[in-house]
């Protein structure tokens, strides 16, 4: 029986490089997948999962109005899916993760979202709050702080470097911009409201 899962982390903790080790064990075995990552997200390449390890797939893009059951209901005539695998899940509207269930409940087929869970303020995206609630399964993949503890949150740092404490929810960057915490380092730079 197909379930919907949510793989989700801090920055840095290896979801992209899961999503793309998950996709590898399916077509190993001769089973086809299809990947998602989010259009906003042209950091690498557009229409690549890409992982800081340097390796990456192929991967179809998904918008605000992107519909995903008619995607892969279409893509189902090409040959049969074994598996879903959706990148930067945060992005995702609560619509799509709606449609992301009927993927799962009425075409059997399983999907792995990965995603972040909170914003630089602490905040949850509308994607992962969704998947948070909707999901069959929820795993934290864990990465850490600085100074050695779970890291569970990100700040965003700003031009001169300092913690970003308002702005746009989704602005995309790497290291550069982000940087992952545990909670009490968080609260030092963002109060949680």
């Amino acid at each position: 029986m197909a379930q919907l899962y949510f793989y989700y982390s801090s920055m840095n903790a290896g979801k992209s490089t899961h999503l793309l080790q998950s996709s590898y064990n399916y077509n190993e075995c001769g089973l086809r997948t299809v990947l998602y990552t989010a259009q906003i997200d042209d950091r690498y390449a557009k229409g690549k999962v890409s992982s800081r390890l340097g390796i990456d797939a192929d991967a179809q893009l998904f918008g605000e109005n992107t519909d995903l059951l008619s995607e892969i209901k279409t893509l189902q005539h090409e040959g049969a899916i074994a598996c879903v695998l959706i990148d930067e899940a945060q992005f995702l509207s609560k619509t799509q993760v709606k449609q992301l269930t009927d993927i799962v409940d009425t075409l059997n087929i399983p999907v792995l979202a990965y995603g972040i869970r909170t914003d630089f303020l602490g905040q949850t995206f509308s994607g992962s709050a969704a998947l948070l609630a909707w999901a069959d399964k929820l795993v934290e993949l864990k990465t850490i702080c600085h100074c050695g503890r779970k890291a569970n949150f990100v700040i965003r740092l700003d031009k001169n470097g300092n913690a970003a404490t308002g702005g746009e929810q989704v602005e995309v960057g790497g290291n550069e911009r982000y940087q992952a915490l545990c909670r009490r380092h968080f609260k030092s730079y963002v109060p949680l409201n």
